[in-house]
Order: C-alpha cells, then structure tokens, then sequence
C-alpha cells in the first residue's frame, strides 16, 4: 500500500484490551505499514495484566496509561447510563477514545483505531453506539475501526486517504469465526472472550456500589474489591478474605495499609481489615471469619495479626456458622 507522505498521516493510536479483536486490528494495520502505538486505559476495575501478557506474546510494544480518576468522575453520572450492572459502556469508550486522543496528540500520531466489531456487542457496538462514542470522544472524525471501517460512514483519514479504505474489513455480527481464522493466518496468540472489565460482574459491582455511596470509593479500596470474599464490620472498616492462593497473593501486592490476619498453626486464607485501629470486639470477629474459612483448622485456634502484614501478636478464637458469616458478607444471597 502506498502511504500519504506525512509522516503524522502514517501513524495511528489503537486502544488494546487484550482481546482478539484489538490484536487483530493493530496488527492488521501493521501490516498496512502504519506505525501503531496501542494504548491500554487502565483502573482497577479494567486490569492491565491481560493486555500487558497479549501485547508481549504477540510482539505489540504497549502504553499503559492509569485513568482512575477520570474513570470515577465519569462513572458519577455518565451521559448514557449503565449496563446491566454498573458498566457505563458508551461513556467508557468515550473516555477512552478521548485518553487516545490526548495521546495522539503528544505523540505526533495522525489519528485512532480500535477494534471494535459492529454488531458484536448489541448495547455498545451498533451504529448508534459507535457515533455516541465518536460524539463523546471529541475525536470522532479520526476514528477508524478497522475490521468493520468498510461497513462504516467515512472518517477524515478514509476521506482524505491516509488510509486506503479498500485494505479494510467488513466484519459484523457476533461470530468470531472470521476472526479466528484470520488470528490462524496471522500467527496471532489470544484469549477466549470475556474478562476484562469488571464492572460486567454481577458480584464485582455489588460490592462497587456498596463501597461507592459509602463515599468510600479511593482508588486503594476498590483496588481490594478484585479480591476475596468481602465482609462489612463497622463503617469505614471492610475485612476481605482470600478464597484462594491467587486472592491471598493478589492482597498482598496491594500492600494497603491496615491489619493482616493469617492462622498461626493451619493453612489458610490471608484476611485484610481496611483499618489500622479498630476494637478489640471487632479484631476477634475478623479473626473468627478468617478462621472460619480454613476446613481443616480446629476451633478454636489461634489467628496471628498485625500492621502491614507483621503479624506479630495473636488471638485465640473460635469459628463461626453460616448464618453468622452471611451477616456481615457483601453478597447476593
């Protein structure tokens, strides 16, 4: 393909979850010959490790770029609403094209790609939706979506021909199956759907909500909220317990400031309270619901705890019923 001779007309920002599709389209481009810079926007709830882990195993350099604050502000009233849980779809591929567009504009980079599918998704990926998204974004005339842009209204960089609209797709519709195939002729390495953001998990969001009209909603809090089971013992005050490896190790990397509980003679679950000052009655509950979720421990049994996970002191508690642990669980029933 014979490119525009400006240099800023030869090269893109893409958007990058991770997924098939954001792959496919910065490595289409690529092989159009334009320089793509992908982009991952990321907040808590919208992890990187995906995108990061993709981008390496198919040689994609990657940004990542933390939009907490911007994401939370949104998410307070976002023009389009929510989803099914608390996913503000349309607002968040607003902002994130709006971040892309930022970029753009530091880097040098002639315009924005992502890989968006029309049709795919049927409450954000109909026509509707994307020109929400373009309108929202501030940049919606440097949009391209490569594996549908034949499909599309004509953007400047197809108008003007920085990119040759008949080396473009026309992919619709919710089958992957043309994807995948092309991913096998491609070489391309990918996940299967779904994951990614959280805020499309039933329990993910209850706890969201929860920790939000509490006005507790600092990006150290709801980082926790990927973690473990999830109990309320006083206001300001949260206690997470891992349910698995992964959750206890994931707590600890979050290094967040408050007191640590573990068993001292069993295997078992790390547990977190969100404060570093709390009652004594308190303390026990915590170190009861922690012992409680050890099978093999005996009760009672000791439960070491302190700051910053030191656990230096200890307490002898028992465990506790079902029905005592519901009380105080962040769960649907």
């Amino acid at each position: 393909m014979e490119q525009h001779s400006n240099s800023k007309h030869t090269s893109a920002i893409a958007l990058f979850s991770g997924g098939l599709d954001s792959i496919l389209a910065v490595k289409w481009m690529q092989n159009l010959g334009f320089r793509v810079y992908a982009a991952h926007f990321s907040a808590p709830y919208l992890p990187p490790e995906k995108a990061i882990h993709y981008a390496r195993e198919n040689g994609i350099e990657l940004i990542v770029r933390d939009i907490t604050a911007e994401h939370l502000q949104m998410m307070q009233n976002p023009v389009h609403g929510f989803g099914k849980h608390h996913n503000p779809c349309i607002d968040c591929h607003g902002l994130m094209f709006r971040m892309a567009g930022k970029l753009m504009e530091e880097l040098g980079a002639g315009f924005l790609i992502s890989g968006e599918v029309l049709g795919q998704r049927p409450m954000s990926q109909h026509r509707n939706a994307l020109r929400a998204v373009e309108k929202l974004s501030g940049y919606g005339d440097l949009i391209i979506r490569p594996l549908s842009q034949k499909l599309l209204e004509d953007t400047k960089p197809v108008r003007e021909v920085w990119v040759d609209k008949a080396a473009l797709l026309d992919i619709s519709g919710r089958s992957r199956n043309r994807q995948m195939a092309m991913a096998k002729e491609m070489g391309i390495t990918y996940p299967a759907p779904g994951g990614g953001c959280l805020l499309t998990d039933r329990s993910y969001t209850l706890r969201l909500r929860e920790l939000l009209d509490r006005g507790e909603g600092s990006p150290e809090n709801i980082r926790l909220l990927r973690w473990g089971r999830h109990f309320r013992l006083a206001d300001g005050i949260k206690l997470i317990v891992g349910r698995n490896q992964a959750d206890n190790e994931g707590l600890q990397r979050e290094a967040y400031h408050g007191i640590y509980l573990k068993l001292r003679d069993w295997k078992g679950p790390l547990g977190l309270l969100t404060s570093n000052d709390v009652s004594g009655d308190l303390l026990a509950r915590a170190a009861s619901i922690v012992l409680s979720y050890s099978g093999k421990a005996t009760s009672p049994a000791y439960v070491k705890y302190g700051i910053d996970n030191i656990c230096d002191r200890e307490i002898l508690v028992g465990k506790l019923g079902e029905a005592e642990l519901k009380q105080d669980m962040i769960a649907y029933d």
